[in-house]
């Protein structure tokens, strides 16, 4: 097994071996976020320098052994490495790690100055560790947190005890009415005391009148935590700086004509080693490619980063050809070895462009010329050609319709400041090439066309990433309760707060059951997790999973606007009713269009749907929904043939 082996072993890989309370812990934003460590780690993490475990140190392992360099170095040691002979050094995080959860009473090598931890330093004024467990007891919910936090009930660890000791320090709330984040954030002297929330509450901040969370919800918490646009582009030029390109003689394959010709592709990231729906994507063009016998160079920056590079700074770029990556190499290089292919005739040269995220438009268009390219897709996976917030939300919380840039509506927001670096770059690329925009859907086009400053492609065109297929077959009904399901990743702007706030308040009614269906499991909601993994090689796993769960409603509470949503059509396809917002793009769209389901207005709507009981009437007992098969695009496959 090695990097450019399918996304399903890379993930059962990292599995067996992966610490996300480690990673959770030590990584604040990833805490912060909601963000699933493990699909974080593989996707992001490792090109960021971030650790896996507190016995492995990523950067350690690379100096040592260079050999893995082009690679996750985790991946290389748990496939090959300790076979010969390797061996991981401890993470430099790992010792404030053992503090955090309190298996440390202070910091190895903090200085003599650094008193040690009283043993009862984490409890409140005059409690002793009897009278504090007596006290918790009293509004801990010991159900609650084996289902939250399903790794404590694995390992039969009394669940009480579990908070006191560790569960608390790594972000683990006692109740679903008290979070523990929140508490902190707003008493921030009870922060700096060191001391467990919840006692404090329970002992003295309840009869203090202390607040208990943001008045603005999730969403102030998103606001609160932001971290500075130039921030985060300084953190990847350090981390993108570290990246030594590999020798120019490993690109020689890219000098070899096909006689079918050549397709580039430029994407965030190395879609061989990654999962989700831009790299599903990618791996479907890869796919139809290799069938033409067609050459396929993927482009992708070293580490992710938020905007598109500002400046050409001789940063390596990560090379897949024909599905293999080959590691990370010299933008010259690259170029060299593009040039030297023989011309044939007949032979197509093309480019399709899924995110420039992370690259130079200098640099791209050069790489582009080297290779004789003239004509290609521009994909609309998200809206980063309008805004380097290609969510369009507003500081990360709120939809913000891409507004005038340079406006008061547009320099409020963390992404301002990066908007024109966005705007002229890509301005930049259509006035250089032929480029036919393609949107997934129309309300994703209709977004990039009601943009004022949106880029003038040469061409636009709606594509489709898939589509229902009636089977006549009627969904079979559920029993009981009404299933209630969350899809995919855990993050804030797929809606996952609303969702684990909706199955916190009503997880003790009967008429109900949540479950989460996803690729690894996702603490902190009271819902049964169903382990889903989609790949290039099983694209039906999600609406397979969905239908023999029976899952009746699925809670597609996106925060921001989809250009497609493969959720939304596996939800349809397999007899789930879809409840979403009105800030969610294609699936709003796509649900209206169709009748799957619910458009609400607000979150309030939705909870007085659940409250009343009113959306049981969207049971598959009441609807007897018609089950589809989904028939999924070739991508760019599709379109080569009108770019000749």
């Amino acid at each position: 097994m090695g990097q450019g082996d399918a996304p399903e072993r890379t993930r059962r890989a990292l599995a067996a071996a992966f610490d996300p309370v480690f990673y959770r812990t030590v990584y604040d934003d990833i805490g912060r976020t909601g963000s699933d460590p493990l699909r974080h780690y593989a996707g992001t993490g490792w090109r960021e320098g971030r650790d896996p475990a507190p016995w492995f140190s990523a950067s350690a392992y690379m100096s040592r052994y260079p050999e893995a360099a082009g690679g996750d170095p985790f991946l290389h040691y748990l496939d090959r490495g300790w076979r010969q002979g390797c061996e991981p050094a401890p993470s430099a995080h790992r010792e404030r790690f053992l503090e955090r959860i309190g298996a440390r009473p202070h910091a190895v090598g903090a200085g003599p100055k650094a008193a040690p931890r009283a043993p009862d330093a984490d409890l409140p004024a005059g409690l002793g560790r009897k009278e504090a467990r007596e006290l918790a007891a009293t509004g801990f919910d010991a159900a609650y947190y084996l289902t939250a936090w399903p790794d404590v009930a694995a390992a039969g660890q009394d669940p009480l005890d579990h908070f006191l000791q560790t569960g608390w320090r790594e972000g683990r709330d006692p109740s679903p009415d008290f979070s523990a984040a929140d508490y902190l954030e707003v008493n921030p002297d009870v922060a700096a005391a060191g001391v467990n929330p919840f006692l404090h509450w329970l002992a003295a901040g309840r009869a203090e009148g202390r607040p208990l969370r943001f008045e603005l919800g999730f969403r102030g918490r998103i606001v609160a935590g932001l971290t500075p646009l130039e921030e985060r582009a300084a953190a990847a030029a350090r981390a993108a700086a570290a990246t030594h390109p590999g020798p120019a003689s490993s690109l020689s394959p890219l000098s070899a004509a096909a006689a079918a010709g050549l397709h580039v592709t430029f994407s965030h990231d190395d879609f061989t080693a990654s999962i989700g729906g831009s790299q599903l994507c990618l791996q479907t063009e890869a796919a139809g490619l290799a069938r033409k016998g067609i050459d396929h160079l993927h482009l992708f920056p070293t580490v992710p980063w938020p905007t598109l590079r500002p400046g050409a700074d001789a940063t390596p770029l990560g090379v897949v050809w024909n599905g293999r990556t080959l590691g990370h190499f010299a933008v010259a290089d690259i170029a060299r070895a593009l040039a030297a292919r023989p011309a044939r005739a007949g032979a197509r040269a093309t480019v399709a462009i899924h995110s420039l995220l992370g690259h130079e438009i200098g640099e791209t268009l050069d790489l582009l010329a080297a290779a004789g390219v003239r004509r290609g897709l521009f994909w609309l996976h998200d809206f980063a050609g309008l805004c380097a917030g290609y969510h369009l939300m507003r500081d990360e919380a709120r939809d913000c319709g891409a507004p005038p840039a340079g406006s008061a509506a547009c320099r409020i927001c963390i992404f301002g400041p990066g908007r024109d670096l966005h705007l002229s770059a890509h301005r930049r690329l259509f006035e250089a090439l032929d480029l036919t925009l393609v949107a997934p859907s129309q309300a994703a086009l209709d977004t990039w066309s009601a943009a004022p400053d949106a880029p003038t492609p040469s061409a636009v065109r709606v594509h489709p990433h898939a589509r229902l297929v009636p089977t006549g077959r009627v969904a079979e009904a559920g029993e009981g309760s009404l299933t209630v399901a969350f899809l995919g990743m855990s993050s804030a702007y797929k809606g996952w707060p609303v969702f684990t706030d909706l199955a916190h308040r009503f997880r003790d009614d009967p008429r109900y059951r949540f479950v989460r269906l996803g690729s690894a499991a996702a603490p902190g909601a009271p819902a049964d997790h169903i382990d889903v993994s989609v790949t290039a090689d099983n694209p039906h796993a999600m609406r397979e999973a969905l239908e023999a769960a029976r899952v009746d409603v699925a809670i597609l509470w996106s925060l921001c606007r989809e250009t497609f949503s493969f959720g939304a059509y596996e939800a349809a396809a397999a007899g789930a009713a879809i409840l979403t917002g009105p800030d969610s793009g294609n699936v709003a769209a796509f649900t209206r269009a169709g009748g799957h389901g619910l458009v609400l207005p607000d979150e309030a709507t939705l909870f007085a749907q659940f409250e009343s009981g009113a959306v049981r009437h969207l049971s598959r007992a009441s609807r007897r929904p018609e089950i589809c098969e989904i028939a999924y695009s070739g991508m760019s496959v599709d379109l080569l043939e009108a770019l000749s």
